[in-house]
């Protein structure tokens, strides 16, 4: 059984990152949406970890309580970060469950390092995509400007951001 709580990792480029690791059985992985944190899965951690579950959630580099970091903010790297917190936590089994970009998270974590026993499944949740961004390879993706929009709301009102997300 591990030892409930929470702490950090270093990854192969010296991001911190923090994760919580409760209980004890097959482990889920709790993938959070831009830009939340693992503390938006709490409710399901605890139904699933009263069911007997060992259930892990992380926060992405550059959010929540991991390293703010000014590069690796793309799916490759994000995949990278949870293969390296899934050796690290010796999962085996996993269920990967993704919300958002978490989703996206997950797909690109399953594609690249999904082998050999560490995933048992893999639950999609309002998925988006490895790459958001329109672009000449990419014609159905978002304009830049979208993103933009994003960026100043949040330079300007980070707490309205966080309200106005879900509308």
């Amino acid at each position: 059984m591990t030892k409930p709580g929470s702490s950090t990792i270093a990854t192969k480029d010296g991001t911190e990152i923090f994760y919580k690791d409760w209980g004890a059985g097959q482990p889920i992985v709790f993938h959070h949406g831009w830009p939340l944190s693992s503390d938006d899965w709490d409710a399901q951690m605890l139904f699933f970890l009263s069911k007997g579950y060992r259930v892990i959630a992380h926060d992405r580099r550059g959010h929540g309580r991991s390293t703010q970091t000014d590069t690796g903010n793309e799916m490759d790297t994000y995949a990278a970060d949870v293969a390296e917190l899934a050796a690290h936590l010796d999962l085996k089994n996993a269920i990967h469950v993704g919300h958002s970009t978490g989703g996206g998270e997950v797909a690109r974590y399953v594609a690249k390092y999904g082998a050999g026993g560490r995933v048992a499944k893999a639950v999609l949740i309002g998925a988006v995509p490895p790459i958001m961004l329109k672009t000449a390879a990419n014609p159905g993706g978002l304009p830049i400007e979208v993103f933009d929009g994003f960026r100043s709301a949040q330079a300007a009102n980070r707490a309205q951001f966080f309200r106005d997300v879900p509308a």
